[in-house]
Formats: C-alpha cells, sequence, structure tokens
C-alpha cells in the first residue's frame, strides 16, 4: 500500500496502543492486540459491527476451534483511519474477483509480538493453520530488533508453495484461506542486550 510518510506514522502509532493476548501467554509468548470487525458491501460501503467474542470454526486453528476469544477492542481512532479503510476496499476487490458474494464480514485484527532477550517469540503459537475465512491478509507494520519472521503458505497436502520474510513497511501477504494453510517462524532479538517487536495487520474477509 502507498502512503503519505505522516499519514503512515499515525497509523503506525496505534500499536503502542495494544494490549496483552492472555490466550497467547499461556503458550509463552508475549503477544499483543486488539480486535474489530465491519460489514463490507461489494460496492466498497464499510459499516463497523458489535463487538463480540472471536470464535474460529472447526478445521481451522487446532489451539482455538470453537474457543470464544474475548479481546480488548479497537479504539475508536483506530476504527477511523483512512489507511484501515483503504486496505478493506482493496481487500475486497481481490475477495470480489475468487467469491461473488454481495457482503463480507471483515476481522481487523493488529498484532504486536515481542521477543525478549531471553528467548524466542511465536507469532502463530498454534502452527500452521487456518483462520477458517475466504481471504487472509498480513501486512507488515513494522519491525525492531528482531530477526525471524518467515511467513510461509502450504497447499491443502503440506506443500510449502510460497514463504517470505515481510521487512518493508505496508509489505501485504495474501492467501486463499479456503484452499491453503499458514503459520509465521519464531522471532528473536537482534541485539539480545534488548528486546525486540514485530508489528502486522492480519485483516480476514468472509462472505456473508
Amino acid at each position: 500500500m502507498d502512503a503519505a510518510p505522516s499519514v503512515w506514522e499515525r497509523f503506525a502509532a496505534h500499536w503502542e496502543d495494544l494490549v496483552a493476548d492472555r490466550y497467547a501467554a499461556e503458550k509463552g509468548t508475549c503477544r499483543l492486540r486488539r480486535y474489530g470487525q465491519f460489514l463490507l458491501s461489494r460496492a466498497g460501503e464499510i459499516a463497523p459491527l458489535d463487538h463480540e467474542a472471536f470464535v474460529q470454526p472447526e478445521d481451522s486453528n487446532p489451539l482455538y476451534v470453537d474457543v470464544e476469544r474475548r479481546f480488548e477492542p479497537l479504539t475508536e481512532a483506530f476504527r477511523a483511519e483512512p489507511v484501515l479503510y483503504a486496505l478493506m476496499r482493496l481487500l475486497g476487490e481481490v475477495a470480489g474477483s475468487m467469491d461473488g458474494a454481495a457482503e463480507w464480514t471483515v476481522r481487523v485484527h493488529p498484532f504486536r509480538v515481542v521477543a525478549q532477550s531471553d528467548g524466542l517469540a511465536q507469532p502463530t503459537p498454534e502452527g500452521r493453520h487456518k483462520d477458517g475465512v475466504t481471504l487472509v491478509s498480513s501486512m507488515l507494520i513494522g519491525r525492531e530488533n528482531v530477526t525471524g519472521g518467515r511467513s510461509t503458505v502450504y497447499d491443502a497436502d503440506g506443500r510449502e508453495i510460497a514463504a517470505t520474510t515481510l521487512s518493508e513497511p505496508a509489505t501485504l501477504l495474501l492467501s486463499d484461506d479456503r484452499a491453503t494453510w499458514h503459520a509465521v517462524s519464531p522471532v528473536r532479538p537482534q541485539d539480545t542486550a534488548g528486546p525486540g517487536h514485530r508489528d502486522v495487520l492480519v485483516t480476514t474477509l468472509t462472505s456473508r
């Protein structure tokens, strides 16, 4: 995506206002996040949806299938960001080429994974998984003092079909969640004298 430096800096600053993910903490990873959902029409109209528990369906995430995970909502400032709306409309165009749905449920997950100096951090503690949606995307917001974090997409038989380390802010990785699986390798501090972090925005679209 393309945005003026000042616009991007304002957008990225929201990652300083995330809160601890207690579910990831149970698996030993320090992950910060928030969560929200929207309704997107085929014409590009966007409306916020009520905040509710996040539940992933059967045959998707092996750790959290049918588990009601309750996360703090997106802030009002985040929900109003032009960058977010531009991204959702862009993803809607891609999803529209995959499925003729008139409307999409868009789920928005800003993440920060913190890599401590004494060990690895798991961006995907569940390992290889699906999200139970139509289209899944991961956009890099920033990396600070970390190595690792390689994103890999697998076909239905578990064969690797794409792999990349998102390193430039606004780099976007998309995959058809109906036909693929995905995972991200651990991250660790590049300079072990202090922690590092990897910030991403995961956005998914599911046809309604």
